[in-house]
């Protein structure tokens, strides 16, 4: 658990307003406002997965071509409650609206997830959106009886169809009644407005005031002015009586459509509360994705205790939410500076590491960007670190950061500090971590040192996760010298005394509490009388914590230029590797174009087999042996002799001499039943020589050397190797099938727990050697072997 007192400490609930901020429902934002740490482990890593899935379902297009577009949905959660009551009132129209806009939404929702290869891409999500049925018959009946302006429609029920088609009957009726009459009696002169209206629920003409004698009927409201009065005619009067009865019927039948509604809810409401979850997970799934892009975040996986801790390239998520932050339209910001990213890390086997460093150096932020990543990966959030960043799971959090005295308690900050870290204790263990920023500091320095030591130490003793920002002296030889504990300094630039925000291992660092007091501005006569007594006392060590921050500063710019080179020359391959593969598929096609432009020929008869073939040869010959012929190291034979074993080199395949013409300094060559005449200076002796010839420029490995002693094999076993001895050796195996000639070979791997069959897929999968796998059959060892077509 983490207590709601560090939670607050860390500003965890800053977090979840943003969150709240990025959903689009109402009930997204509550539930967002309430998210909390996960009771455990499986639960982490199952939200871990569940948001990685969701990202992609959000990517992928659905059949019409776009994707599923999430949209604001009203929260229906109070009808949804209300219904729990014995007595519950009726839901009026507008409620069975916005619960047609829900069910609607969850029913396109759960269309778009469970999709035929939805098991295979996103399951999480799927299991999600099968937790409960949603339900079918309300869904319908909604949509059927509530149109989208909110309501009823007259299909809702055969009656309410009826009903409503006499009344539009009678309205029509009465228009032209009304229009016969004033054409009769010439009574446009009297009316206000030409138009019928309706005043008390019945129709009525806008007479003008000083002709209201003139007529007989019934006078129900006036206007405003006194100049119009609402007149009925006599002739209206059993017209509107009927309407009245008519629109009582239809209230009736509505509130019969109503009932029917309601009572299909309360026999379908679990499957409404979950049509209703599936749409908040869904919109606190796209809140994540919001808060990802802006904190450019990761799920961070849970790894096993013994590994430790590792965040590299860590930012505080508050600070990096609010350098994304933009100014207000007409407003201006001040320019933000980069958040510093931290390399935080506890080796196996090291539970503790206290920081050391200058005021204002970054002790607490580092502290504060491990609790809050901790807990929001607790939380199944998204966090600004690194790859190659994870964290153990953690049972319990405790943060002692900040002032935590309070007057009306009667405590002091070290008094509160003790409090808490006396309440926390006796539920600390190995799957803890515990946050101590200047614990002691409140008191006597000697009694403060020696307490936060002994703290430190009963904390190892529990092997309990700690870190802990102090200025003790006595701590600082504590971190260098005690086993489990590591130490590391916050650095500072060495000409400018400003801090650099960053984390150098293995040292302490000095306080700087004299530069920091100069640039604040205090007087300077204070400051040197400060550095006169600290000479007294005997006991300054900056000079050697300066020069032993400077050498640091010095090594942490020397690593950033290597990371900076190692970066370039990875493109720079990455570069090459493009490059080739576009020459090298370039150089594919036109080999196959010349291929079939040589194949057309001959089925057309302009050119014979014989001359098809000795072009091919040409071609290929041409293609490889230039760059053969420059490398190669194979022994060239001194005469050729019929039944002769040679290696052609430019098609890299083994053959027979069966004949030979010395005056044009060739050999015809048997390759497996196909005969053709090579030059001699294409022909080498196989297997001679340590060293194997280069590869021909198709791609086929040249980098690992065969040895001349052992023949080729058809079959490679495996079995009981380790991955990379067994893929160096499966390397070998395949230049020597290659300069064999072979099509297919076998290699033996054995079944096991499967990791050594998917370490040799990977590799034949990468080899441009190999032309295809498969797992061989049961009646040749299953998926203990693993068949290899060459090309």
């Amino acid at each position: 658990m983490i207590h709601a007192r560090t939670l607050q400490s860390l500003e965890f609930s800053c977090i979840t307003e943003y969150l709240a901020a990025c959903c689009v429902s109402d009930v997204g934002r509550q539930r967002a406002l309430s998210l909390a740490p996960l009771p455990d482990a499986a639960a982490v890593t199952h939200a871990a997965r569940l948001y990685e899935e969701a990202a992609v379902w959000a990517a992928t297009p659905l059949p019409g071509g776009a994707a599923f577009s999430f949209g604001a949905f009203p929260d229906v959660s109070g009808l949804l409650h209300s219904m729990d009551a014995p007595r519950a009132p009726q839901p009026d129209v507008d409620a069975f609206w916005a619960l047609r806009q829900v069910l609607r939404l969850a029913r396109d929702a759960h269309a778009a997830i469970a999709v035929p290869d939805a098991p295979d891409r996103w399951p999480h999500l799927l299991a999600l959106a099968q937790a409960a049925p949603l339900p079918v018959q309300l869904t319908a009946a909604l949509l059927r009886c509530v149109s989208d302006d909110g309501l009823l429609r007259d299909e809702s029920s055969p009656e309410l169809y009826r009903l409503r088609t006499e009344l539009r009957r009678l309205h029509q009726n009465c228009m032209r009644k009304v229009k016969d009459y004033a054409l009769q009696y010439n009574m446009l002169a009297y009316l206000q407005d030409e138009f019928m209206t309706l005043s008390s629920d019945r129709y009525v003409l806008p007479l003008k005031a000083n002709f209201k004698g003139r007529m007989q009927g019934i006078i129900h409201d006036w206007s405003q002015t006194g100049e119009t009065c609402y007149f009925e005619p006599m002739f209206l009067v059993e017209i509107n009586n009927r309407l009245q009865e008519l629109k009582r019927e239809e209230r009736e039948e509505e509130r019969k459509v109503l009932a029917y509604l309601r009572d299909l809810l309360a026999a379908e409401l679990p499957g409404a509360r979950a049509a209703l979850d599936l749409l908040a997970a869904l919109d606190i799934l796209q809140a994540k994705r919001v808060l990802a892009q802006r904190l450019h975040a990761r799920c961070l996986p849970l790894a096993p205790v013994e590994e430790g801790i590792q965040l590299l390239e860590a930012r505080h998520p508050l600070l990096a939410l609010r350098q994304t932050e933009t100014p207000s339209v007409g407003g201006s910001a001040a320019p933000r500076e980069n958040v510093r990213p931290l390399d935080i890390v506890l080796r196996p086997g090291e539970r503790a590491l206290v920081i050391t460093g200058g005021n204002a150096g970054g002790k607490t932020v580092c502290l504060k960007t491990l609790g809050l990543i901790a807990a929001m990966t607790l939380s199944g959030l998204p966090v600004p670190v690194g790859k190659g960043s994870h964290l153990p799971w953690f049972s319990r959090l405790d943060a002692f950061i900040g002032d935590e005295q309070s007057l009306a308690d009667n405590v002091s900050t070290f008094t509160a500090q003790i409090e808490h870290l006396a309440k926390a204790w006796k539920h600390l263990d190995a799957s803890g971590l515990v946050l101590l920023d200047e614990f002691g500091a409140g008191t006597d320095p000697a009694q403060g040192a020696a307490l936060a030591q002994a703290v430190l130490d009963e904390l190892l003793d529990k092997h309990t996760f700690v870190l802990a920002a102090t200025h003790f002296p006595a701590l600082k030889s504590y971190a260098l010298t005690r086993e489990g504990a590591r130490a590391a300094s916050m650095l500072f630039d060495p000409q400018s005394k400003k801090p650099l925000f960053k984390l150098a291992y293995d040292q302490v660092g000095a306080s700087q509490a004299l530069d920091v007091a100069r640039e604040h501005g205090l007087p300077e006569g204070i400051i040197r009388r400060a550095e006169h007594y600290l000479l007294q006392d005997g006991q300054d060590a900056t000079a050697l914590l300066t020069r032993l921050n400077a050498l640091a500063a010095e090594r942490e710019a020397e690593l950033a230029a290597l990371r900076a080179a190692e970066e370039k020359a990875c493109n720079q391959a990455r570069q090459d590797h493009e490059r080739l593969e576009r020459e090298r598929a370039a150089l594919h096609d036109a080999v196959r174009a010349k291929a079939g432009e040589l194949m057309r020929a001959w089925k057309e008869g302009r050119a014979t087999h014989k001359q098809a073939l000795k072009e091919m040869s040409r071609l290929r010959a041409e293609l490889a042996s230039p760059a053969v012929a420059e490398a190669s190291v194979l022994p060239v034979p001194q005469a050729f002799t019929p039944g002769q074993q040679v290696l052609h080199t430019a098609f890299n395949k083994r053959g027979v001499v069966t004949d030979v013409d010395a005056r044009r300094q060739r050999v015809r060559l048997d390759l497996n039943g196909v005969s053709l005449w090579a030059a001699m200076k294409d022909v080498r002796l196989p297997g001679a020589s340590a060293a194997a010839p280069p590869q021909p420029a198709s791609g086929r490995s040249g980098r690992v050397p065969l040895s001349g002693s052992e023949p080729a094999s058809l079959s490679l076993d495996l079995r009981g190797q380790r991955a990379d001895a067994a893929l160096a050796e499966l390397e070998r195996f395949l230049d020597k099938a290659l300069l064999a000639g072979f099509a297919e070979v076998e290699v033996v791997h054995g079944r096991g727990t499967g990791a050594l069959r998917r370490q040799v897929h990977e590799f034949l999968r990468a080899s441009p050697a190999v032309a295809g796998f498969a797992v061989a059959p049961e009646d040749r060892g299953g998926d203990g072997m693993t068949i290899v077509r060459l090309r």
